[in-house]
Order: structure tokens, then C-alpha cells, then sequence
């Protein structure tokens, strides 16, 4: 029965061959050899091109494909770029006179002592920030008296120092890991929970201390689960410098949707998990709406995956853990949610340090020693770097110290107590103009507010006239006021020339002249968001 079969499927197989063999021998030899390597290239093709429509989904492809075509055709990229000039023109607001008169060249002869006073001159020129801009100056007070100027002496008595020097600038160095210590303390350090392994450095500022999580959390998840092509997963409130650290880094970035209380979404960031995740991010608070994620949900999210967690208190590091203390209902946040693996905390914001100031904390050194650069063949000697910068001002570091000596924790619940009392009046306050309606409920010190009835960038642009600088954002259209210490004396100003804008664009619907709302209103409706992309690094590249 065996030797029947085999001799049958044999018989079988020479036949198909033959017939095979037969219809083949129609086609010149070269198409066979073509035929298979093109149908693999169209293969990839259509690959690349569902991978792209997944990406970036089907009708931002099929804008860009449109606009793409149309550039080709001759005189419409020149009208596009003029166009383009126009707005960037009108974005400069005089910025590009201004640039005519600089300084390109050295002084044939130094100024010496009266460089001091053009420095003061050039200083008038600055807007008026002093309770007038959103977030920004956080300190409280005029510059040359109280804590402004104690840390500034504490930063001119530092002022030639640098911690890559650790050998001869151990006081910065043990400014910085102090600094560092005291931070993770109010983050949950001491807490059985958090594994007794916090550590961390000094950045630059938030954008830095972020990017630095990424990367670290890039190499960690490479070294432990063998990742090489990462993807990270944030909500479209996480802060722009993770797209800065997915391109940097050659990461791949899902931005997914808020739910309703424009909370980070947990079930649409468990849609997003796949084998080449290597973190998920929420924010406590989230810079445009001034909401707290659900950090424990998230938290048990990546634990249960195995993946990095980072939670961005930029803003809400040191107001959070004594607003806590004051009895405002504060949801976790810190290291002692499990599944948070990074914290970045900005210092030179509520923690009222130098500007320039921020750390970047890790549940442990294992996750930490990833965030390092050692070099072990230049001919200069063996180096290591911890951060993203080699030579860093120790200036800066002493100052946050000295920020933080100085005021001790009556100080910052202080400061908590009036920043806090002046944002819950605030949001009071606009709730009661009949017009605006507050995105979501704050949990902390950013009120953001839109309108159904009115353009709220129309209102945006009646407060600039009358000295405001306020935050523009998008989806929904809307604006912002992160309060400081600067605004707790203002705060009935603020709402009384708020109520008069509204009132103003009512009697008065569209843009005043000079004004930005038709710019940030037609950049909300653009859907061809590579060129707004385009107009901003245009506007930034005509600054310098």
C-alpha cells in the first residue's frame, strides 16, 4: 500500500513538472527571472504604504499625496512659498527690524564696565512680565530684593564652576546630588514602596530632563527585552519634547486621543502595546489643561507589560506633595505608584530655582546607568558624561540649592497655599463669564478656558493689547494662564480685562489689526499639517 502511494505522488509530480514546465517555457527567460524580485518590490511598496496610511492614518495620506501632486505643478510652490512668507512676516511682529541692528562683529575696543549699562538699556526693550505672562517668571516679587536676589548671589558666587569637574568642584557636585536627594524625597523616595534605589541628575530644564528619560528608557528596554526598533506610546496632552526625543532618538511615537475629562486615555494606550513598546508616559499635571493622568491605572498598565513608565511633573513636582500636605484631594503621582520607572521635575519653575534647573529621577541605578556616555578609546583619556551636555553651569545648581535651603518646606506650602487659593479664584472667576467654558477640572495651577459663542483667539489677541501673554492651544481651540506667584496680586485685574475682552469681541466679531487669531485659527483648520509644520521652522529659522 506505501510502495502504491509513494509511486503515485511520484507519478503525480512528474506530470504537474512537465505541464509546469510547459506553460513556463512560453515566457522569455528573463521575465522569470524579473518576475519574482517584482513581485517582492511591490510587495514592500504596499507595505511601506499601509504601514505609512496606519501611521499617520488615511486622510492625512491622502491630504499629503494631494499637495504633494500640486507643488509639482509649476508656480504653485512659489505661490505657496510666498504666502508662506506672509504669515511668517506677520508672526515676526517687527522682530525682523529689530534684527537689522545687531551686533555682528566685535567691538574694535572693548566697553568694559559699560557693556552694563547697554545691557540695561537692551533689557528695556523686554515685554512687561511682572504678573503679565502665563507661567514663565515664577518667583514672586522684583528682581533685586527677596528670594530673586538671593539666588542670584548664590549663583554669581558660583559662577565659574562646573560639575563635569568633579574633582575640583566637589561643592556643585554635592550641591547637585543634594538637590537630587531632597526631590526624590518629596516624590516618594522614602517611601518602603520605592525600592530605597531613587537616583537621578540635574538637567537643563524639563525638555532635557524628558529626553534623557527616553533615551534611557530606549537602552534599558533594548537591554532587557532585546528591542531595536522602540516605539513609545503618550497621550496628545503629553508635552511636544517627546516627538523632540522620538526624533532624536529614531523612536517611533503613537500620540493617542484623551478620553472626555481630557485624561490620558488608558484603554486607547493598551491598544497601542505591541513587542517594540518600550514606555508609556502620562502627566501630573498636563501642561495645556492643567489635568493630572491616571498615574496609578498607567502605572499598573506598564507593570503588567514589562515596559518603562515615565511620569512628567515638570509642573507639578513642587506643588503637588504640599498641596497634598495642605488637604487639597491630590490623586497619586510619585514613586510610590508601582510601574513608574522615570520623573522628570522642573526645579526652576515652583521649585522658584535659576532658570535652567531640573532633575530627572529613576526608580533605580539600573535603569539609570542608561542615561550615561562613557568613551574608553579617545585620545584624550577615558571620559563619561552624565547628561546630554558635557561642560554644565555650576551656578545653576547652587543656585536651585540655595532655592530650596532657603525656603524649606514651610516656604514651599507657603507659596503652595496662595498659588493654589489664586488659581481655584481664577477658574471661579471665568467660570462666571457667561461666554467661556474651563476645559475639563484642573487639578492644579493652569486654567485653560474656550468659547462656543466668541473666537477665543480674538479674545487671546484683546488681552495681548492690553500686556497680557497668554498660552495659545489647540483641539480644542482655547487658551491658557498658568499661575505663579507673580499673578496672586493681579488675579482681579486679570478677570476684569478678561471680562472686557469677551465683551469686546462681542460687540466686535474679528481680528483686530495686528492680531494672531486668524493665523492660530486658520492653523487649526489646515489640514495639511506638513506645512504648518513648514511655517513654524520657517518663523523659528528667521529669529537667529
Amino acid at each position: 500500500m506505501d510502495s502504491f502511494s509513494y509511486s503515485s505522488m511520484k507519478s503525480m509530480l512528474i506530470q504537474a513538472r512537465g505541464s509546469l514546465n510547459s506553460r513556463l517555457s512560453e515566457f522569455e527567460p528573463l521575465v522569470l527571472l524579473l518576475a519574482p524580485l517584482l513581485t517582492l518590490f511591490l510587495a514592500q511598496v504596499i507595505g511601506s504604504v499601509f504601514g505609512v496610511v496606519h501611521e499617520k492614518g488615511l486622510k492625512a495620506c491622502v491630504i499629503g499625496f494631494i499637495m504633494g501632486f500640486l507643488k509639482m505643478i509649476p508656480g504653485v510652490q512659489n505661490y505657496i512659498d510666498a504666502e508662506k512668507q506672509k504669515v511668517v512676516d506677520q508672526l515676526q511682529s517687527g522682530s525682523s527690524s529689530k534684527k537689522k541692528n545687531r551686533t555682528e562683529v566685535l567691538p574694535v575696543k572693548g566697553l568694559g564696565v559699560e557693556v552694563l549699562e547697554k545691557m540695561e538699556n537692551e533689557k528695556r526693550n523686554d515685554a512687561i512680565w511682572q504678573g503679565k505672562c502665563s507661567g514663565t517668571v515664577y518667583i514672586g516679587g522684583a528682581e533685586s530684593e527677596g528670594h530673586f536676589a538671593l539666588i542670584n548671589q548664590a549663583c554669581s558666587m558660583f559662577s565659574h564652576t562646573n560639575p563635569l569637574h568633579i574633582d575640583v568642584f566637589q561643592s556643585v557636585v554635592r550641591f547637585e546630588s543634594e538637590v537630587v536627594a531632597m526631590t526624590a524625597a518629596l516624590l516618594g523616595s522614602k517611601e518602603t514602596v520605592s525600592g530605597g534605589q531613587i537616583c537621578g541628575n540635574m538637567t537643563s530644564g524639563g525638555t532635557e530632563s524628558i529626553v534623557l528619560a527616553v533615551k534611557s528608557s530606549r537602552d534599558y528596554m533594548k537591554h532587557k527585552k532585546g528591542i531595536t526598533r522602540p516605539e513609545m506610546i503618550i497621550p496628545e496632552s503629553g508635552h511636544s519634547a517627546y516627538d523632540k526625543a522620538a526624533q532624536y532618538f529614531n523612536i517611533k511615537l503613537w500620540r493617542v486621543p484623551v478620553g472626555k475629562d481630557f485624561r490620558a486615555d488608558v484603554k486607547a494606550t493598551k491598544r497601542h502595546i505591541n513587542k517594540n513598546t518600550i514606555m508609556i508616559v502620562g502627566s501630573a499635571p498636563g501642561f495645556p489643561h492643567g489635568i493630572i493622568d491616571p498615574i496609578e491605572e498607567l502605572g499598573q498598565l506598564a507593570l503588567s507589560y514589562g515596559i518603562c513608565f515615565h511620569v512628567d511633573l515638570c509642573l507639578g513636582g513642587f506643588v503637588l506633595p504640599f498641596a497634598r500636605k495642605l488637604g487639597y484631594q491630590i490623586p497619586p503621582f510619585d514613586f510610590s505608584v508601582q510601574g513608574v520607572t522615570s520623573i522628570s521635575v522642573d526645579v526652576h519653575k515652583y521649585g522658584l530655582a535659576p532658570k535652567g534647573t531640573s532633575t530627572v529621577l529613576y526608580r533605580n541605578h539600573e535603569i539609570r546607568k542608561h542615561q550615561f556616555v562613557a568613551v574608553t578609546e579617545w585620545s584624550g583619556g577615558l571620559y563619561v558624561s552624565p547628561t546630554i551636555a558635557g561642560s554644565r553651569p555650576g551656578s545653576l545648581v547652587a543656585g536651585a540649592w540655595a532655592a530650596m535651603m532657603s525656603l524649606g518646606e514651610e516656604g514651599y506650602l507657603q507659596n503652595t497655599s496662595k498659588i493654589m487659593e489664586a488659581s481655584k479664584r481664577l477658574e471661579e472667576g471665568v467660570r462666571e463669564i457667561h461666554d467661556l467654558f474651563v476645559i475639563g477640572k484642573p487639578d492644579m495651577t493652569i486654567v485653560a478656558f474656550g468659547s462656543k459663542a466668541l473666537d477665543i483667539f480674538e479674545v487671546n489677541d484683546i488681552m495681548s493689547s492690553k500686556g497680557w501673554h497668554l498660552n495659545a492651544l489647540q483641539r480644542p481651540n482655547s487658551i491658557h494662564i498658568c499661575i505663579t506667584l507673580q499673578h496672586v496680586p493681579v488675579v482681579d485685574d486679570f478677570l476684569r480685562d478678561l471680562r472686557e475682552a469677551v465683551e469686546t469681541v462681542k460687540a466686535n466679531p474679528g481680528p483686530i489689526t495686528g492680531g494672531l487669531a486668524p493665523i492660530y485659527g486658520a492653523a487649526g483648520k489646515m489640514p495639511d499639517r506638513g506645512m504648518v509644520n513648514e511655517l513654524l521652522v520657517s518663523f523659528m529659522d528667521s529669529q537667529y
